[in-house]
């Protein structure tokens, strides 16, 4: 049997990377990475209002970029046995469209208007929208949220809606409707943008949408008009029909076979969010946790709707028939901030040296501050009188979303140095994983095993060990360092007919686990302490907020 190939395209928040995949072995021939010119120059953002946006440029430039970076030097024997693109991207990440399905920011008037662009995951300017959601569904005849774990967050699609139609007039005149990134940028690549005929991905509308079929589609117009009649008639020019992401978005048009060097019956899979397509590359099973640890974490199960079905799990970002795997229930978590809150810290003490040695000093420092802080931080003896931190530094996302709670450090005093601080923050995010966990486990779901993947699982030791002793579980780490453009890969395979079902392409196409941690009985006890000083400095800075 001749070879085939497919091509997953993962969209993350800094980069694009393009990853080229033998769908028998699993081989990777190729891959590339595009960073984005505009956002890594900080533009259309401003940190201290939350507002984080994306011009649709970066991702058109990106996907010709990874792309044919990931083909380059590859035979063209491989080239012509490319038979499926699948994409995933981060989420909820929607932008404003006119009629033809054009992201208003690549239309003139519009071009230097961050309302006319892709509104990133992380952007928090719609809490007040998110909180009138979520007062009139909890009053509302059918509880629109409850399949979203009965609280919707500003990081999702309708919020976003409703604060740009009220804050920018211009966009809301043009605006014909809103396209996730995941489905836009799939749809590109078919040639067929039309907001009304595109397919949308059953990922991110169960998710982020409050899309469901017992609703019939989305919330009812009814509830979207008393929300704000600004959204009077959105509903009927977004969608009602949802598709799994095995399934087939279309086939590549000519222009874009043209561009990339691609053959003209190349099949686009439907597109989905990064960690989704995460836990198919990390290869998981029902009850599998598998943790895509990033800039943030998202948190993916599956499990048989037969088996939990029945559940409404309570504060997670949605349970979706279909989501990861077809025909299994795909739940998701997850923490607003994991690298993103490392990261702060870094800047912390690297921006003063900036400032005052210039940029070669500052790079080397940030180049090894990371790796010297964890080192000596792992050298610390853990006692349950150690000072504890949260890991609200850009929200809580779950349990129980509240992009208002704000990062407090308890138990500082003169001998906490930078290493001590840091410390602190790991075990953070560790205890906000450890909430996530217990939260599944009180609402009856089981957890069979913890699987890692994504920049922090792969990179930093002190950090895996810190989560294994803190949830008391063994964590298995994937092989593949881009376990989500394999997992697009996967989908890939199955649209383009290669594999019959994601299970198969998993086995054919998997790339296994390179390290485990086991947690220390000794530590773990401890932890439980520190976790419980945890709770009570979250309960106060929420009693507080």
């Amino acid at each position: 049997m001749s070879k085939k190939y497919t091509i997953g395209l993962d969209y993350g928040t800094d980069s694009v990377r393009a990853l080229v995949v033998d769908t028998q072995t699993g081989e990777n021939v190729g891959t590339a990475v595009h960073y984005y010119e505009r956002w890594k120059n900080g533009l259309f953002c401003n940190p201290s209002i939350s507002q984080f946006r994306q011009h649709p440029l970066d991702y058109l430039e990106g996907l010709e970029s990874a792309i044919k970076g990931a083909l380059e030097g590859l035979s063209d024997e491989i080239k012509k046995s490319i038979v499926g693109i699948s994409i995933d991207t981060t989420g909820s990440t929607p932008v404003a469209v006119d009629k033809k399905g054009t992201p208003l920011a690549l239309l003139p008037e519009f071009s230097e208007n961050p309302n006319g662009m892709f509104i990133l995951w992380k952007d928090h300017t719609a809490n007040t929208e998110a909180e009138e959601i979520n007062q009139l569904a909890h009053t509302w005849s059918t509880d629109f949220t409850k399949y979203v774990g009965g609280i919707y967050s500003s990081e999702w699609f309708w919020a976003k809606i409703l604060r740009t139609l009220r804050v920018d007039a211009a966009i809301r005149e043009k605006a014909f409707s809103w396209v996730e990134h995941c489905d836009w940028i799939s749809a590109v690549l078919t040639g067929n943008t039309n907001p009304l005929t595109l397919k949308r991905s059953r990922c991110a509308a169960g998710h982020k949408a409050m899309w469901h079929q017992e609703f019939e589609g989305l919330p009812s117009e009814e509830f979207l008009t008393k929300l704000d009649p600004l959204l009077t008639g959105l509903r009927e020019r977004l969608f009602s029909q949802t598709y799994t992401s095995n399934e087939t978005m279309g086939i590549i048009s000519k222009e874009w076979a043209i561009k990339l060097g691609l053959p003209e019956d190349v099949s686009i899979g439907v597109g989905a969010f990064d960690c989704h397509m995460g836990a198919v590359g990390a290869e998981i099973e029902p009850y599998d946790f598998v943790r895509v640890m990033g800039t943030s974490t998202c948190d993916m199960l599956i499990a048989p709707n037969e088996e939990i079905g029945h559940l409404l799990i309570r504060g997670i970002c949605g349970q979706v028939d279909g989501s990861i795997i077809p025909n299994m229930l795909g739940m998701e978590a997850g923490q607003s901030a994991y690298g993103d809150y490392y990261a702060w810290f870094q800047k912390i003490i690297s921006e003063p040296v900036r400032e005052l040695l210039g940029e070669k000093a500052a790079d080397e420092l940030v180049q090894k501050l990371i790796p010297y802080l964890s080192e000596k931080a792992s050298l610390i003896p853990i006692t349950e009188n150690d000072p504890v931190a949260t890991d609200w530094i850009n929200g809580r996302r779950t349990p129980d979303a509240n992009h208002e709670l704000k990062a407090a450090f308890m138990g500082l005093n003169l001998g906490t140095d930078a290493i001590k601080l840091f410390k602190m923050i790991v075990e953070a995010t560790a205890f906000g994983s450890k909430a996530i966990v217990d939260r599944f486990i009180e609402e009856g779901v089981p957890i069979k095993q913890v699987i890692a993947i994504g920049g922090v699982a792969k990179k930093s030791p002190f950090v895996m060990q810190t989560l294994s002793d803190v949830l008391n579980m063994p964590i298995k780490v994937a092989s593949s360092d881009q376990a989500c453009a394999l997992g697009a890969a996967m989908n890939a395979s199955v649209a383009a007919g290669v594999h019959a079902n994601l299970f198969d392409a998993q086995k054919a196409m998997g790339s296994g686990f390179d390290a485990r941690y086991e947690p220390r009985p000794n530590f773990v006890e401890v932890y439980q302490k520190l976790y419980r000083k945890y709770q009570s400095l979250g309960k106060f800075i929420e009693k507080n907020a």
